[in-house]
């Protein structure tokens, strides 16, 4: 490490970074003008205590915990300094390092000389003190500001489990997860990820669980983003997800920590963003976006039908109404002939083909679910189920519509909302345009050969390097208890054998006290 003259520049490796003045007054005009002179830049002059030197304090307004600047750090240095310690103190410390290390009363507390490090701490909500005198800083940690409280999750609710959701405070996320897993293998990296923004990034993993490469593999990732800005935890997914073109997710996100508890446990890693209250999943499979945190509070059956019902809704969502499509366009004689009697009469006053029709009717229910989330809340609902029964109505009585359509459309939507995951749940209504378009093409034979290409494109995705389709492809029989079906709690034995590394065992019960409790509960 080279040194220069001071207020120009120091070196280290390869990067070069402005020093800080000894003057304490310039030290303050170059923070002004640094920042445009903005108003929520405070700076708090004063002297210290009974010792008279020169001391500023400067913090943003807004993102700083007023609280602890006015108690922990001003008040300390104001009043809590007596000359005479400082005298008796003289010879082994000079007042740098005593403020440091004996005047101020808040735990984190660290040192800094250059601009862009300081610069960074004022703005993230830390509290800097200058000393005049003095290239070096103490920079305070004081982050804190107005945000929101931790609330019940608006997008994954459950009815039996924790009401807890993340927030927009990385800090408070993370605590959310330290607090379901008491660890010291529960590991956290932290990096900052844009030039401008400077975004705090987390990568959360359990030592021994996660695999070494995945880890690698995910800060590898996160260190080649090249980016103004990060200001949600979707541009992280964008930029590190394996395939772009692909319009199936392969990076699950969720607001709910013991949903991330649970996927840390199996080997999984989670990516924290400040600012937005969705973490990152990595790597995911296909049946991920199938399981919600609720199958696993409650015995086996019940979630297990549950289960497969979503598996059964996500069918409807993407094939019936390509079903009713190719039937009515080209197979009609594989309808029951009292049913065929009456759609035909239902549709002969039909002007449009039935794909045509389809068309129509898909593409007004998704403008209405649409308008029904952007408009304000309170109206929105009404809105959009109003909206669907007055043009429903409107369009079967003017004719235009076949009310074997506004059904079918009607199970098709209610159908898309069983998917537990918004991200899945919207790359299967994109994918029933394009089924509707292969079966009024080419009927039952186009639905085939699309549904063929979906299949190989899903085989043939990778999330982190991990199969898409795992356990099905490649095909796992210890990990079949929980993909499409749900089994009981006590056969969870491993791990997902792709994700697990050395530690593959997760529950270990003794078949002879199983065994001898159940011969206790049948004679009881």
């Amino acid at each position: 490490m080279e040194y220069k003259t001071p207020g120009t520049s120091w070196s280290e490796g390869s990067k070069t970074k402005s020093l800080l003045f000894p003057e304490l007054s310039e030290n303050l005009h170059y923070i002004r003008v640094l920042l445009g002179h903005s108003p929520d830049i405070t700076i708090r002059q004063f002297e210290l205590g009974s010792v008279g030197a020169q001391v500023a304090a400067v913090y943003t307004n807004g993102v700083t915990d007023r609280k602890m600047v006015n108690g922990f750090v001003l008040h300390a240095l104001m009043t809590g300094i007596e000359k005479e310690a400082f005298d008796s103190m003289k010879k082994d410390k000079n007042l740098y390092d005593f403020i440091r290390d004996n005047a101020l009363t808040i735990g984190e507390v660290k040192p800094m000389m250059d601009w862009d490090s300081v610069i960074l701490a004022i703005l993230s909500g830390d509290t800097a003190i200058f000393i005049d005198g003095y290239k070096e800083v103490i920079v305070c940690g004081t982050r804190g500001g107005e945000s929101r409280t931790i609330t019940e999750p608006s997008t994954q609710v459950v009815i039996r489990g924790p009401k807890e959701g993340f927030t927009e405070s990385i800090g408070t996320n993370v605590a959310l997860v330290r607090r379901r897993i008491k660890s010291s293998n529960l590991w956290l990296d932290t990096i900052r990820v844009g030039s401008v923004t400077q975004t705090d990034v987390a990568i959360m993993y359990v030592k021994g669980l996660a695999n070494d490469k995945l880890v690698k593999e995910v800060k590898e990732r996160l260190n080649r983003i090249h980016i103004d800005g990060i200001l949600d935890s979707g541009y992280i997914e964008q930029l590190i997800e394996d395939k772009t073109m692909t319009i199936f997710p392969t990076i699950h996100n969720t607001e709910r920590p013991d949903t991330v508890a649970g996927n840390l446990l199996e080997g999984r890693v989670a990516i924290f963003v400040d600012g937005t209250p969705f973490v990152l999943i990595a790597p995911v499979t296909f049946f991920v976006y199938f399981q919600s945190a609720e199958d696993y509070y409650q015995r086996f059956e019940v979630a297990c039908a549950i289960r497969l019902l979503r598996f059964g809704a996500l069918l409807i969502s993407l094939f019936v109404p390509s079903i009713y499509v190719a039937s009515i366009t080209y197979h009609q004689e594989m309808i029951p002939t009292p049913l065929l009697i009456s759609l035909m009469a239902q549709r002969e006053s039909v002007p449009f083909p039935a794909f045509v029709e389809a068309l129509i009717m898909e593409v007004t229910f998704e403008i209405l679910r649409e308008a029904g989330i952007r408009m304000p809340r309170a109206i929105g609902q009404a809105v959009s189920i109003v909206g669907a029964l007055v043009l429903g109505q409107a369009a079967v009585e003017a004719g235009l519509i076949s009310p074997a359509m506004v059904i079918v459309v009607a199970l098709t939507g209610i159908s898309s909302f069983a998917t537990p995951a918004y991200s899945m749940a919207l790359a299967i209504r994109l994918l029933r345009f394009s089924m509707i378009f292969a079966a009024g093409m080419l009927g039952f034979y186009g639905m085939a050969i699309l549904s063929i290409v979906i299949l190989a494109h899903m085989s043939g995705l990778r999330s982190f390097g991990f199969p898409y389709m795992s356990p099905l492809g490649p095909f796992t029989l210890e990990d079949q208890k929980d993909s499409i079906f749900k089994f009981p709690l006590k056969t969870f034995f491993t791990r997902p054998h792709l994700l697990s590394q050395d530690n593959n065992i997760r529950m270990e019960i003794s078949p002879a006290t199983s065994s001898e409790h159940e011969e206790h509960s049948g004679s009881d």
